[in-house]
């Protein structure tokens, strides 16, 4: 067995991580307090805190460019070529899928229903007309299922009552006190209860046979109960026989064949293969078939899981290989701020296009558009519920008609098209404002939640963007304005008249807010938070605020001050900020510089670390603060997924262990090959402590070879530790935890 006390000891090393910054081996030169951290160490700096970790050759990379200049490039990214993330991204035909085609492909249950109902017509192509099959099959039977659980509870229940007497004694076997209890009036039972010992009427019970010395109006038992013909779960018994007898010949099909056979085959048969097609074997099944065939195949289990696996896969492979790295840390930073839940409901289908529609094309523009953007998307239209939002004194809430009105006297007040409130036809009161977003949009989009407002301040916010809705939003439907909900008349927020010009209001709205003081600070303290520590020098922020405020909010000029400032370079920033979970894994994947042929188990492990791609239900979205993020059971799964990575034991990951010792074959020695890897994983940054708890470990498996060859039972000679076990030694220790 290997000695696992080392890396406990690194498991204990990790739970200081807040506070600690490494120190560097002596074996590697400390710059000067006056000269200032040296090329190399600014570039791994600016690798660290720009990208999601840098991969070998890297930090060379930068260095030989010059760190200023390729600081300036990356943010500039629609100067950096990135065709290689092109062919990785190719097999994920949603991305560039509309919302509206997303919901037509990929269908929720409510179309689902329409289309069972009529209201919708099947599609026409077959692999569309596939899923929608299967999944008209799949509600038939939980259906059924809902109702075979309801007829065994009612069956129970009977059962129940008929096994004791009125007086709570029990019925004998022989059914002899049932038969007396079946008259009016009996001693043994109350008149008029007959009912409970009967099986109500329209139920599908099946009636059993009467035996000897029984009462045949009894409800039957479930030992003489027959199953109907078309028993569900008789007919789930042999879809489940189906699928084990046919899947096995399925997969020694051609792709092409393999799924032709899939779309001849009945719904429930394919239902059947769907529920036998678990963890990887889905993905083995749809191996070599096009990404249409791919989709087609795993949407007839859960078409909507398609779209957000697509999504999460292409967020985890940007982030590994993308050479616009800035720009996809950005992308992550801006929609972290303006989080929208993957799991409400029609954001399922909306996500897709608010990260790459909304999000990367604005993440280094101005910060004005992007709030702009971000209030009229649907998607965070629908997640704070703003989409339903109506005004109470709208037309909509008064069932006053949606035709032109005459002014009525001289209020200019109040659009023309709506009376005063003392003109309106009294009816329909129905106050439907919301104010999710209102609130949300001052607290956290913006002025903070100490930005000086008030509670007035967000009704007052939400009454603007009444109105700011969506067009069917589970069919795809974009941002749309309706009248008929605004509220009519003059807001008043933060101080500031509003006048009444509709969808005008929201926009007037946003620029106020968009060129607050208070939006500079909070923006810049959540850059700095992100970029430089946790709790940022307060002098740093406020030079960023006025770079903001001078600059009209240009995201780029304030990172560019950012980056130039000393609070930025300084030592104690060096490895001080805690990886959140996707920074982790997919900064461990791009040191090892691993193949990934498939995300979606790195997108389990996200999960498992807690941190579930778009999975974030508070707008708050996720902390990037250290506390959130270090506890034993957390930091004990990043060291499994470690060790699992650099083993080569992640499915859909391969990793190559002379890539990662940078030589083939490693050196036979140990401590110099820890020597190696230590430079090539974390440019020599390792604590002694760290250094002396992974040698101690190495040292502890060479001894335990060495024994068992001495004792004879392998009969080989000790063998020089794996390069495997080292590399994830050091991906789990505490100094590849920071960047």
């Amino acid at each position: 067995m290997r000695p696992f006390a080392p890396t406990l000891v690194l498991l204990l090393l990790c739970l200081s991580l807040p506070s600690a910054v490494p120190t560097v081996l002596a074996k590697k030169k400390q710059p000067s307090a006056t000269s200032g951290p040296s090329e190399h160490r600014r570039a791994v700096h600016a690798l660290n805190r720009l990208t999601f970790g840098p991969r070998p050759g890297d930090v060379q990379q930068v260095e030989a460019m010059g760190v200023d200049k390729w600081i300036d490039l990356q943010l500039r990214p629609e100067r950096i070529k990135d065709s290689g993330l092109g062919s990785r991204l190719a097999p994920f035909r949603t991305l560039h899928m509309s919302p509206k085609e997303l919901a037509e492909d990929f269908p929720d249950g409510q179309i689902i229903r329409q289309v069972m109902d009529g209201k919708k017509s099947m599609p026409s192509d077959p692999a569309k007309r596939a899923v929608y099959q299967a999944q008209i099959a799949r509600f038939h039977e939980k259906k059924d299922r809902r109702t075979e659980a309801a007829n065994d509870a009612r069956s129970a229940a009977i059962r129940a009552v008929n096994a004791t007497s009125g007086n709570g004694a029990p019925v004998p076997p022989d059914g002899s006190m049932a038969a007396e209890q079946g008259a009016e009036g009996s001693p043994n039972r109350p008149a008029g209860n007959n009912a409970m010992n009967a099986t109500p009427a329209g139920e599908n019970e099946a009636p059993s046979s009467p035996g000897p010395g029984t009462d045949s109006s009894m409800a039957p038992s479930a030992d003489t109960k027959t199953p109907p013909a078309d028993d569900p779960e008789a007919r789930r018994r042999e879809e489940r026989l189906y699928a084990d007898l046919e899947i096995q010949q399925l997969f020694n099909l051609p792709p092409a064949e393999r799924f032709k056979k899939v779309l001849s085959i009945s719904a429930d048969q394919q239902i059947a293969l769907a529920n036998s097609l678990r963890g990887g074997k889905a993905q083995e099944f749809v191996a070599g078939m096009d990404p249409k065939q791919k989709e087609t195949i795993l949407a007839m289990s859960n078409p909507q899981a398609v779209v957000v696996g697509e999504l999460a896969e292409a967020k985890l492979l940007r982030a590994i290989y993308s050479e616009r790295q800035l720009e996809e840390v950005m992308t992550d930073f801006w929609f972290n701020h303006f989080n929208v839940f993957v799991g409400k409901g029609a954001d399922r289908l909306l996500l897709t296009s608010y990260e790459q529609d909304v999000i990367r094309p604005r993440a280094l523009g101005k910060f004005e558009d992007l709030l702009v953007a971000t209030a009229k998307s649907p998607a965070m239209l629908f997640y704070l519920d703003n989409w339903l939002s109506v005004g109470p004194n709208s037309a909509q809430a008064l069932g006053v008609p949606a035709r032109p009105l005459r002014r009525y006297g001289r209020d200019s007040r109040y659009p023309r098209r709506f009376p005063p409130p003392h003109a309106r036809p009294k009816g329909k009161q129905n106050s439907g404002l919301n104010e999710n977003y209102g609130r949300e949009l001052l607290e956290l989009h913006t002025l903070s939640v100490n930005g000086g407002y008030s509670q007035r301040d967000v009704t007052e916010v939400a009454k603007v963007f009444t109105g700011w809705t969506i067009d069917k939003p589970n069919e795809g439907g974009g941002f749309r304005y309706d009248p008929l909900m605004h509220e009519p008349g003059p807001k008043f927020v933060l101080g500031h008249r509003i006048k009444p010009k509709g969808e005008d209001e929201g926009r007037e709205v946003l620029h106020r807010l968009a060129t607050s003081p208070e939006t500079a600070h909070l923006i810049s303290l959540k850059l700095a938070q992100r970029f430089v520590s946790d709790d940022p020098s307060p002098a740093l922020v406020d030079r960023m605020a006025k770079t903001f405020l001078k600059k009209k909010g240009d995201i780029r000029e304030v990172l560019a001050a950012l980056f130039q400032s000393p609070e930025f370079w300084a030592a104690d920033t060096y490895r001080a900020k805690v990886k959140t979970p996707l920074e982790f894994v997919a900064s461990a994947v791009r040191a090892t510089g691993a193949d990934v042929g498939d995300a979606l188990p790195l997108v389990r492990q996200l999960n498992n670390m807690g941190m579930p791609l778009y999975g974030a239900q508070p707008p708050t979205g996720y902390s990037m603060k250290a506390e959130t993020w270090v506890n034993s059971s957390a930091l004990l799964n990043r060291m499994n997924f470690a060790v699992s990575l650099a083993a080569g034991k992640v499915r859909g990951v391969k990793v190559d262990a002379a890539e990662i010792a940078g030589s083939n074959p490693p050196p036979v020695d140990s401590l110099s090959m820890l020597s190696i890897m230590e430079n090539r994983l974390l440019a020599g940054d390792v604590t002694q402590q760290t250094h002396d708890s992974i040698a101690a470990q190495i040292e502890g498996m060479s001894n335990h070879g060495q024994q068992s060859a001495d004792s004879g039972k392998r009969g080989e000679a000790p063998r020089a530790p794996d390069v495997d076990i080292i590399a994830g030694l050091l991906l789990g220790s505490p100094e590849f935890q920071r960047r």
